[in-house]
């Protein structure tokens, strides 16, 4: 017996100052998706002064909330709003989280280590409980794959990924059946192999030679091919450019990039832009999504950097 596809729900969308053009990009995909707006406001002591406009009327809607935790100063006031939300009788509950930020560095190593990832993943979990149940939390990509077993059963995560994007683009590629897929370590490779079944694939590796730790090709062949690494972000950039340079010298005809999450902190995207001539054409494509807007903003029309935005991916997601 076929099953009978639900009616579309009308969904009610709030998004932080960061996420603007991102929430609009989401609903001119939907006419299912309202943009909704908050006063982001502040008293005089710093500490937030935030309003949900039409309140009242989200009685008995869906609801959610496209959020951007990439800078810490801005968590709490959107936690506010986040556990506010709920509250106000609504029909169910999503948040949207396209980066989750915390523990991209974090070793637990020795006693006194703290696990960040652990505390806002309970921060996450203790989301109040909406009408319809728990929350829906929408993650993509998350960097450590034991992470999603830090929520509680509180709240209700779906780990997406922006590698569908990726996929797509390549198909676009004049040169598309000559490309191999290049991972950076074997984590890499752990997380996204099974997503390029299609794709000739090499692995790269760090070995350290005294107090370096250098790049080594694997396994794989990249001769004459246009190989595109992959991973799940970036923040120096230091290990893709080894990579790429690693790459290079075992033949590659071109090299390119793809990360879900473009974190570049304090500026290393300037690094890869064509204007530097030490890189003027080490990477001919870096493409990345719209996870992490500041960034987005930053790197706009600059080559090599082409963004693959989630805004479909997060229609879909609000209707499930």
């Amino acid at each position: 017996m076929a099953m009978v596809k639900s009616p579309k729900k009308q969904v009610n969308l709030f998004y932080s100052l960061d996420c603007e053009e991102l929430a609009h990009k989401v609903a001119l995909l939907s006419p299912h998706i309202l943009l909704q707006n908050i006063k982001w406001r502040s008293f005089a002591d710093g500490f937030p002064n935030l309003y949900i406009n039409n309140a009242e009327e989200l009685r008995g809607q869906h609801v959610a909330f496209l959020a951007s935790f990439s800078s810490p100063a801005h968590v709490f006031e959107q936690l506010s709003v986040i556990y506010a939300l709920p509250r106000l009788f609504v029909a169910s509950f999503t948040l949207v989280l396209p980066f989750f930020p915390t523990g991209s560095f974090e070793r637990m190593e020795e006693e006194g280590d703290v696990a960040t990832a652990f505390t806002l993943a309970r921060m996450l979990s203790n989301i109040p409980i909406s009408r319809g149940g728990p929350t829906s939390l929408v993650i993509y990509d998350i960097h450590a794959l034991q992470e999603r077993f830090y929520f509680g059963d509180e709240v209700l995560p779906l780990f997406e990924t922006g590698i569908p994007l990726l996929r797509h683009r390549l198909s676009q590629l004049p040169d598309a059946d000559n490309v191999v897929i290049a991972f950076p370590d074997d984590g890499a490779w752990k997380r996204f192999h099974k997503l390029f079944d299609n794709f000739s694939v090499v692995v790269c590796t760090k070995v350290r030679e005294g107090d370096k730790k250098i790049v080594r090709l694997k396994e794989g062949h990249v001769s004459g091919h246009h190989v595109v690494i992959v991973d799940d972000l970036v923040q120096s950039g230091g290990t893709l450019i080894e990579c790429q340079k690693v790459l290079a010298s075992n033949g590659a005809a071109k090299v390119s990039a793809y990360v879900t999450h473009a974190v570049f902190p304090n500026k290393s995207w300037e690094r890869f832009i064509h204007i530097n001539e030490s890189l003027e054409n080490a990477f001919s494509y870096f493409w990345i999504t719209d996870s992490c807007p500041v960034t987005v903003k930053a790197i706009a029309n600059k080559a090599p950097f082409e963004v693959l935005s989630l805004a479909g991916s997060i229609a879909d997601a609000l209707q499930i």
